[in-house]
């Protein structure tokens, strides 16, 4: 016979299991004498041992109620009972600990088979991939978070901010100390910012609970333990089968039979009989062209089409069917959705996919017809016996076709029942007024739809009211009027009090429709990605010293500066574009869904702002000087049949409506370490871009661009700070050759291009490391004077504009020579050379009417070289002999002047082109000869690029005015009147205000609309039609009201 254990080591025994710290005192009790009804009944003799029992466990029932420590559920007078007692109840007590003790055991084995977060098996991935949850973060998901700017070293805090779960207070008993590959994605997601594929599927987090009898982990019957056949009593007999085929009928139902996703969407949509197979397409297109025209619910050829906010692609019926069924996302990438968020694609989608040739389902037709026309096509057979056709059929066999398809008198017939009703109904409800009632019904109809934006529009005709100018129109108009928020607003209210009407929209219509014009709207990838640059596509406007490589310490600190990010512009600009890129594929005959490659070609311009200051604002203390980066794009091509063709170009490089803004800092020019931290992270943005492909979504048709940057907009200070050359006045005069000014003077004409930004960094390294230990002006030579860090690559030319602007300059010094008669006395003093500027002003402004200035500008320049200027100048002069060298050096340099300034040279002026190396040099022997008082031994810049470089600059790159900076130097004063509209009080936040509407102001979208705005208003286009007076206002008034309100 077996003797129990000490009370001491029974107590001890109990309190282990019993101090489980996730265990309810019920479930305790529960599993300890769950097996007690199950036993044979005990002899007579036994009987006292069963009341004990009884006993036992009413003194336990009391012990839970009263919520006593696990420790004193079994007390020590409770085994100092009867000898009989310890007994019978020993080998209960094993039994049942030995049971609860595997069970747990088998629990926690199920426990790390599921995923800690979304509930899921580790047997789904065929890779069996799994994360522990308290475990440190895998590199991959490290690379990424430094590559944020983020920290999280162990996964607990990384989950706990992207799924709201606190996974630090787990237990291994009850929680999964494991999670999936899946949700190990959408963390991954997260961090990248990915719209499309962060969708968490479960709306609330799994309940992990202790375990249980009827735990769903597990289940006692299907993976514990299997437990020893014992006897039953028949009285629980009836009852444990009926449990048992309850429990086996929810099995069942919580079990189903597992259907494939395709095919529930399949069911869902039920369209065969309506919608076209693929099968049908005449051409064998490939399988990538074929998903893109399919729906990818019902795998048919899409019918009525509709996009959905993540880009995808559906039938309108089964879109609404499916999010009516299964729930409000996407049923490809599972993104939220809803029937309102439904849009039509674009149209050169929608006429692709209507020009796409289908054969004729109808049994021996076989024609193939355009499925635009598909429709017309069935409606002239007589019988259709195919089931599988595109239209409903009615009983006489005939197509049933839509109601708008119809010709009016057909539509009569078919309306006819519901005209009489509706007609009677306005007779008897709204005296005869069938019109009303018809808006009223379509009104409801599309309400019921959510389509509230057309029922807004129609309750306003309705009304009487209109619907007012476009959002568009509005923010086109107050960026080219350069409104303020303030007078914007005032013009809205007062318009609207004058009139009426809402004939302007709203500021917060015009904000939403920003949106889809400035950069980070558009999704995009490179491939490969871009090298230190986020893969993020929602960047909007950031900080001008974000990304660069520096400590804080280092951060030129007085500096404010604002710009987009590089690859985000461009994408925006491209987009901007679509239209014209699209129309130049159809007028090259090529097709609207082409993929590309595309080349685009960039010109890239910076410049000064000189002084910018204004009397407004606050903040730390910034130099009043303004300096912008901006680009253009000037040319797009298309590669196909391995040729090139040009589908873009632009008609007018240098205007100010075609060079957006890329960066604004307040800053001066020539502070070389403030441009160096501002620009660098720009130049990092470039060269990564140089080596990838951009992917972008055009049209509904994913397209690849490769871009080309060409930094030609930089004017001579510019050039020689970004390429670190010495300074203008330097004895090295070009930043194209390497000639010092002695030589330039000596041979005019014949130089060639030498210099590059690979060899100034080169010579760079040279003039910092010195190898060959030379002094000073020996290291100069070598070096050419380079005597800085390159850090911004240009492109060796000329920029047209400061060429003409520095040559008016020169010329303008020779006029006031030869009025001195300098050629016969050098030796002229300060007040003599102040008298002859002075009368040559006076001139010329009363010969020319051309108003003296303080500095050389580019309306001077053009205005000065003209042959009537000299005539004016030739009449101060004595000299007829003056007369003559006067008139011919004009007349050579207007015969070269178009040859750099034309966009075109070689279509616009060939003759010029060829005769430009004759009149370069007469012109270099009218400066080395009659005027050798002022180029005896020297010459300036521009002059020596003139008359040695122009020529091969043409030869190399066709043209030389349409790479100029002149677009970026007519951005100055729009930079000054976008300032004054958006005066606020931090700086910080007025330069923000003034990229984002400058960067408006050059959208061709905007542009287009004030064109087609402008046009109206030249033809006294009138918003309202009746003639009553006080509702009665043209754009024209509407547009002058801001001039006579005080603001």
């Amino acid at each position: 016979m077996e003797m129990l254990p000490p009370p001491s080591m029974n107590l001890c025994f109990v309190s282990e299991q019993s101090q489980q710290p996730y265990k309810k005192f019920s479930e305790w009790k529960f599993k300890l004498f769950k097996v007690r009804s199950l036993e044979k009944p005990l002899p007579d003799d036994n009987r006292l041992a069963n009341n004990n029992k009884g006993k036992v466990a009413a003194i336990l029932d009391k012990v839970i109620e009263k919520e006593i420590e696990p420790v004193a559920l079994v007390p020590h007078p409770l085994f100092e009972t009867d000898t009989e007692l310890n007994k019978g109840m020993q080998p209960i007590d094993k039994s049942a600990f030995s049971m609860s003790h595997t069970e747990a055991e088998t629990h926690q084995a199920n426990l790390q088979h599921l995923c800690r977060l979304c509930g899921g098996s580790f047997k789904t991935d065929p890779h069996k991939r799994s994360y522990p949850v308290h475990g440190p973060v895998d590199d991959e998901t490290q690379a990424l978070l430094r590559k944020k700017e983020k920290k999280a070293t162990s996964w607990p805090d990384l989950l706990a901010k992207v799924f709201k779960i606190d996974v630090k207070g787990d237990i291994d008993t009850i929680h999964p100390t494991k999670f999936c590959h899946q949700c190990w994605t959408v963390v991954q997601k997260k961090l990248n910012n990915s719209p499309c594929e962060m969708f968490f599927s479960r709306k609330s987090p799994v309940e992990w609970n202790p375990h249980s009898s009827s735990c769903d982990v597990c289940g006692a019957s299907l993976h514990g333990v299997k437990r020893k056949k014992q006897v039953l009593n028949p009285q629980l007999s009836k009852k444990l089968r009926m449990v048992s085929g309850h429990a086996r009928k929810i099995r069942q139902i919580r079990n189903p039979k597992q259907v494939s996703q395709k095919s529930l969407m399949k069911m869902i949509a039920s369209c065969k009989k309506i919608h076209l197979s693929t099968k049908i397409l005449a051409v064998d297109y490939p399988a990538d062209f074929v998903k893109s025209i399919s729906c990818q619910i019902c795998e048919h050829i899409l019918a009525d089409p509709v996009e959905t906010t993540c880009k995808h692609l559906f039938c309108r019926a089964c879109i609404l069917k499916y999010l009516k069924i299964v729930g409000s996302y996407c049923p490809a990438c599972r993104y939220p959705c809803f029937p309102t968020d439904l849009v039509s694609p674009v149209k050169s989608f929608l006429n692709i996919l209507n020009s796409l040739p289908v054969v004729c389902p109808v049994k021996d037709c076989q024609e193939e017809i355009c499925l635009g026309k598909y429709c017309y096509h069935l409606s002239r057979h007589k019988e259709v016996e195919d089931k599988e056709g595109y239209v409903y059929i009615n009983k006489g066999g005939r197509p049933r076709q839509h109601l708008l398809s119809l010709t009016r008198r057909a539509q009569k017939h078919r309306l006819r029942e519901l005209k009489l009703q509706v007609k009677a109904f306005a007779e008897k409800e709204e005296g005869g007024d069938v019109k009303s009632v018809c808006l009223t019904l379509f009104l409801l109809a599309l309400r019921a739809r959510n389509e509230h934006r057309q029922a807004d529009e129609l309750e306003a005709i309705m009304q009487g009211k209109g619907t007012g100018l476009h959002p568009a129109v509005c923010l086109a108009i107050r960026v080219n009027t350069f409104l303020s928020c303030s007078q914007y607003h005032k013009m809205y209210r007062t318009v609207k009090a004058v009139t009426g009407r809402q004939i302007f929209q709203p500021l917060h219509a015009l904000r939403t429709a920003e949106k889809s014009l400035l950069p980070g709207y558009h999704p995009f990838e490179w491939k490969p990605p871009l090298k230190n640059v986020s893969s993020n596509t929602e960047v909007g406007i950031i900080d001008g010293l974000s990304g660069i490589q520096q400590l804080v310490d280092d951060y030129p600190v007085d500096t404010i500066a604002k710009r987009f990010r590089y690859d985000a512009a461009l994408v925006s600009a491209l987009m901007d574009m679509e239209e014209d890129i699209l129309e130049g594929l159809k007028s090259k005959n090529l097709d609207d869904y082409f993929k590309g490659p595309f080349t685009v070609v960039i010109k890239e311009s910076c410049d000064g702002m000189g002084d910018v200051s204004e009397k407004h604002g606050c903040g730390p203390a910034v130099p009043e000087k303004a300096v912008r980066f901006s680009f253009t794009l000037m040319s797009i091509s298309a590669t196909h049949e391995n040729a090139s063709i040009r589908i873009f170009e632009e008609n007018k490089p240098n205007s100010e409506l075609c060079c957006k803004p890329l960066c604004l800092m307040l800053a001066d020019e020539s502070d070389h370490e403030t441009l160096t931290a501002i620009l660098s992270p720009l130049v990092a943005e470039r060269e990564a871009m140089k080596d990838s492909v951009l992917t972008l979504d055009m049209a509904g048709i994913p397209r690849t661009f490769k871009f080309i940057f060409r930094g030609t907009g930089y004017d001579e200070k510019l050039v020689r700070e970004v390429e670190g050359l010495e300074a203008s006045g330097s004895t090295y005069i070009c930043t194209l050759c390497d000639a010092t000014r002695l030589e330039a003077s000596q041979n005019l004409i014949l130089h060639s291009i030498t210099r590059s930004h690979a060899e100034n960094l080169e010579r760079y390294e040279v003039w910092r490391s010195n190898p060959y230990q030379e002094t000073v002006d020996e290291l100069r030579d070598r070096v050419k004077g380079v005597s800085a860090k390159p850090f911004l690559e240009t492109v060796p030319s000329i920029d047209a504009l400061h060429c003409d602007i520095g040559n008016a300059a020169e010329f303008y010094k020779i006029f006031q020579f030869e009025i001195g008669e300098v050629y016969k006395n050098p030796d002229a003093s300060k007040e003599e050379r102040k008298r002859w500027q002075s009368a040559l002003d006076k001139h010329l402004r009363k010969k020319v009417n051309l108003k003296p200035v303080t500095r050389m500008n580019g309306n001077f320049a053009r205005k000065l070289m003209t042959k009537e200027t000299v005539e004016a100048v030739c009449e101060l002069l004595k000299s007829e002999e003056r007369h003559e060298a006067l008139r011919e050096l004009m007349e050579l340099y207007l015969k070269m002047k178009p040859v750099w300034r034309s966009s075109c040279p070689t279509k616009e002026c060939p003759e010029l082109v060829c005769q430009y190396s004759f009149n370069s040099q007469r012109f270099a022997e009218l400066l080395a000869t009659k005027f050798r008082y002022r180029y005896g031994g020297k010459i300036t810049n521009y002059f020596h690029k003139t008359l040695a470089h122009v020529p091969e600059i043409i030869e190399r790159d066709g043209s030389i005015g349409a790479w100029a900076s002149e677009g970026n130097e007519s951005g100055n004063k729009l930079f000054r009147r976008f300032r004054k509209m958006n005066a606020r009080q931090s700086k910080c936040y007025e330069m923000e205000d003034v990229l984002k509407h400058h960067w408006l102001y050059t959208s061709k979208h905007l542009q287009k609309f004030m064109n087609a705005h402008n046009m109206l208003k030249s033809q006294g286009f009138t918003i309202s039609p009746e003639n009553n007076e006080r509702d009665f206002m043209t754009l024209d008034e509407s547009l002058e009201i801001p001039d006579s309100m005080e603001f």
